[in-house]
């Protein structure tokens, strides 16, 4: 008799799968809609962090200027409709477009330092990213901010007889990206330049005698982590309709990076849990008042203390152990 199951799924349909299933199952237990709300912004944070794997978990490189790409995103999608008369989508498109060109234009220099010099000097480009944007107030409105103008699906699916409140429509539009984005990333990881990127994370060294042009993958790393930082940025300035210097800070940089190491920076599941656990969080530790920021600090030492390879893929391995 034929199996049901000719051969087992791979780890990349396991993962695109999950994440499906997560997507598809969470809203049956939402009692209201600030949980779709809370769910966009996991999945728009997992968007930025899926990048920040292909360029820490693949390839071994650290940026902690993220956020300036996100910033750049955001504010395409603000300024974009305003002095260019481009609608919001095509204005996010031009987003990750400049964001990548930036990204290929600064990355070139960048990506010659190693170690805490390269965290230094991508540091100071978000944070110089974030004084333009703080500053020069004639364009992005200063530290207030702007508005950000309407997406437009809304209505285009009431046209269509479809109607779906505002949260609803954002939660399932960022998941339906989120999905694309990892299945982009698991098909990279998986493909010859995803070996080539994998193989610098183990030894620059070692990979340069196999024949690897290292400047050239690292810097694609760097490109394809903007580009989803840029992305994830736009979302979040449609999502809320209004946008500030703040999506660009340094500590918003620091939030991506260490929701990819928290999870497990290697892959793409782990990563996601990682931004589910640092987005979600917050707002349930919210009922211990004055005491929310000492929890959450200690919840992240005890798990970067005892899980150092990041949660899941240190509790794969303790599970593994038991069952052998």
């Amino acid at each position: 008799m034929r199996p049901l199951f000719a051969k087992p799924i791979s780890a990349k349909q396991a993962t695109l799968l999950v994440l499906l299933l997560l997507i598809a199952v969470a809203p049956a237990f939402f009692p209201s809609n600030f949980y779709y709300r809370v769910g966009t912004l996991i999945f728009i944070n997992g968007l930025a962090v899926t990048g920040l794997v292909v360029l820490i978990g693949y390839a071994g490189q650290i940026s902690l200027g993220h956020a300036g790409f996100a910033g750049l995103g955001a504010y395409a999608c603000a300024l974009g409709p305003v002095h260019l008369g481009l609608p919001p989508a095509l204005s996010l498109v031009l987003g990750a477009v400049l964001s990548g060109l930036l990204a290929w234009l600064v990355g070139r220099p960048i990506l010659r330092l190693k170690g805490h010099y390269l965290a230094i000097a991508t540091l100071g480009f978000g944070v110089l990213v974030s004084m333009v944007l703080a500053n020069e107030a004639w364009l992005t409105g200063g530290p207030d901010g702007m508005a950000v103008a309407d997406l437009g699906l809304r209505g285009l699916l009431k046209s269509a007889g479809i109607k779906v409140g505002n949260a609803e429509l954002w939660y399932w539009l960022a998941g339906l990206i989120l999905l694309a984005g990892a299945w982009l990333a698991l098909n990279l990881k998986d493909s010859p330049s995803g070996r080539a990127l994998r193989s610098l994370h183990d030894s620059e060294v070692a990979a340069r005698t196999v024949g690897v042009d290292v400047a050239r993958y690292k810097l694609s790393a760097f490109v394809i982590s903007a580009v989803y930082a840029s992305v994830s940025g736009s979302l979040l300035a449609l999502t809320n309709r209004f946008v500030t210097p703040d999506i660009a800070n340094f500590l918003h940089s620091i939030e991506l990076v260490t929701m990819t190491v928290l999870g497990g920076a290697g892959t793409v599941i782990g990563a996601a849990t990682g931004a589910l656990l640092l987005t979600a969080l917050p707002q349930v530790l919210t009922a211990l008042q004055e005491y929310e920021h000492i929890v959450f600090g200690l919840i992240m030492m005890l798990v970067m203390i005892f899980l150092p390879d990041g949660l899941l893929p240190s509790l794969h391995r303790l599970l593994r152990r038991r069952v052998s």
